[in-house]
């Protein structure tokens, strides 16, 4: 039953003076379903005198409406929608334990020697869908001094100069010897298309571009192209997750197996003929 008592006194005197009246406890029963008037506070927080008068009438009639919906369908509908609920919650709750076994009971570290395994064993598996390179560039003005010295410290990887020129005339500068970077990273700094710089990229180690106001020197220290097996570095990320994805089906087999033999000797599970 609809308590309109209650309710008819929130409506018309809005939150504040509601809650002089009943300061704890239901603001609306259906059918024994409650909504509480806690929840109503929350909801209209901030809300002017007349804002809020108008949300909580439209969200209580729509609050009880559904409740009233549910109730109905609960007596309607057969035995098959519980059981569906049920097999839900129960999906529900395996999933959240299975991830708690996953996050904080499964070991995580992965040996270099099996990386390597799987590296070797699956040599079409980690082919590059675009090159990769490390090195260095230099974005400079196209009226900089010396470029030509910088090409050629650029050539032979003088860092030290480099990194004197570019603090001093660059107006970009990143060093990347020690890290993979992709064509499309690259083009994001560069104003090359990804087709022209991936054909540069097969021909030269030394890449330079400008345009209206800017020279872009790119000196490339290593490289692998597009459709080349990837370096195992650069691999290694993806490896980790395959072994890793392998590992958890087999750890979680095993859990459910351990359980079932636990239950097995406990007598938590009888069998009858």
């Amino acid at each position: 039953m609809i308590i309109l008592t209650a309710l008819a006194g929130f409506l018309l005197s809005g939150c504040a003076a509601y809650e002089k009246k009943n300061q704890s406890g239901a603001a609306v029963d259906v059918n024994g379903h409650y909504l509480y008037r806690s929840t109503l506070d929350s909801l209209t927080l901030g809300m002017s005198s007349e804002d809020s008068l108008r949300f909580v009438q439209q969200y209580v009639s729509q609050w009880a409406k559904d409740i009233l919906m549910y109730d109905k369908a609960k007596v309607r509908t057969n035995s098959a929608i519980d059981a569906l609920v049920e097999d839900y919650r129960r999906t529900l709750y395996v999933h959240a334990y299975e991830q708690y076994l996953v996050d904080y009971r499964m070991p995580k570290a992965v040996p270099d020697s099996t990386v390597q395994q799987v590296y070797d064993q699956m040599p079409d598996r980690f082919l590059l869908d675009e090159s990769i390179v490390k090195g260095i560039l230099v974005v400079v003005p196209n009226d900089a001094p010396h470029i030509a010295k910088l090409r050629g410290w650029m050539a032979k990887v003088e860092l030290d100069n480099i990194e004197k020129y570019a603090y001093q005339n660059a107006s970009g500068y990143e060093l990347f010897v020690d890290r993979w970077l992709t064509a499309t990273d690259l083009i994001t700094n560069i104003p090359l298309l990804r087709a022209d710089l991936e054909n540069m990229l097969r021909n030269k180690d030394q890449i330079e571009v400008s345009d209206s106001t800017k020279t872009y020197l790119l000196q490339i220290t290593e490289k692998h192209l597009r459709g080349a097996k990837m370096p195992l570095d650069y691999a290694r990320p993806e490896i980790e997750k395959i072994i890793l994805n392998e590992r958890q089906v087999e750890f979680l087999q095993k859990e459910r197996e351990r359980l079932y033999n636990e239950a097995i000797q406990e007598k938590k599970i009888q069998f009858y003929e």
